[in-house]
């Protein structure tokens, strides 16, 4: 468990480094907007076809990922009953604080030094980047345009550069394509910057913001992290019950489910200019409870 949080104290350092730079480095009013740009367009897509490319997608096909997937069901459609009455952004994104997990930054640590394996998160974050990933980004891209005819909700996908490059990402993986190295070796390194950015970008929308200000977005935050702290982990805990998994397959699947919201639900809120202070509180304070989620999760599990 010590080593796990590891994981936990990176992300926290580099956030500092960005709320600092906020604070005190003097950069223009829109640093923020001109960083999350960067991840969006050039950065997180190179990230996810590098991931995508490389990885095998007959993981997607297991019990266990039957089981998150449920969960994380469960969770997208329990939060909208606390931002009724909100617009459709709003909806999505709360959604998407309740049940998008942390699996690539944090699962990969996580499923390393807690559950000896980091295989076992693979088949949550080829679902999160070949499913959930392009259905959310089509569904704010509507909620941001207006447009929901058949055709607009086909083509919105392929003007997004983060749908496009999972898209092409799996079309190398399921043919064996490989890109020549001289190109390969640059969207690899742009990948690599992708979540530290995202991290500054997080940072820096916490300097001068109080967390769970008051305001219409308290109550969906506190909701959002509830769902995903102690109510995904109880549903995939259940759900595995049922299915009759293994004793280790139960722990596996509920520890997963008490990862954190994703950082990249903030970038999302960002890119679409919707929902970012129930993103960004919603990601602080479920990273923030999460090791004490899993420490409880542990004791329960293996009494």
């Amino acid at each position: 468990m010590i080593s796990a949080l590891s994981g936990f104290v990176l992300i926290g350092v580099i956030v500092l480094v960005g709320w600092a730079a906020r604070r005190w480095a003097g950069l223009p009013e829109n640093a923020e907007a001109v960083a999350g740009r960067i991840v969006y367009a050039v950065l997180n897509p190179c990230l996810l076809f590098t991931g995508v490319a490389g990885a095998d997608l007959r993981v997607l096909f297991s019990e266990p990922l039957l089981v998150s997937t449920a969960a994380a069901l469960a969770c997208f459609a329990v939060h909208p009953l606390f931002t009724r009455g909100r617009d459709r952004g709003t909806r999505i994104m709360g959604s998407l604080a309740a049940g998008y997990v942390n699996a690539n930054y944090i699962g990969i640590p996580i499923a390393t030094y807690v559950l000896g394996d980091a295989a076992l998160v693979v088949p949550i974050i080829m679902l999160q980047l070949l499913i959930i990933t392009p259905l959310a980004l089509a569904l704010l891209e509507i909620a941001a345009t207006g447009h929901a005819s058949w055709r607009s909700t086909v083509l919105a996908p392929l003007r997004n550069p983060m749908i496009v490059a999972v898209l092409v990402g799996a079309l190398f993986s399921v043919t064996g394509l490989r890109l020549p190295a001289v190109i390969a070796a640059p969207i690899t390194t742009m990948g690599h910057a992708a979540v530290p950015m995202v991290l500054i970008a997080f940072g820096m929308s916490l300097s001068g913001r109080r967390v769970l200000a008051a305001g219409p977005d308290r109550v969906p935050t506190v909701a959002a992290v509830a769902l995903k702290v102690a109510g995904m982990p109880a549903i995939a805990f259940l759900l595995a019950v049922v299915l009759g998994l293994s004793r280790e397959q139960t722990y596996a699947v509920t520890v997963l489910a008490a990862l954190p919201t994703a950082q990249n639900v903030f970038l999302y809120g960002q890119r679409f200019e919707t929902a970012l202070v129930l993103a960004r509180d919603a990601i602080f304070l479920s990273t923030l409870l999460c090791a004490p989620a899993l420490l409880v999760i542990a004791l329960l599990l293996n009494l």
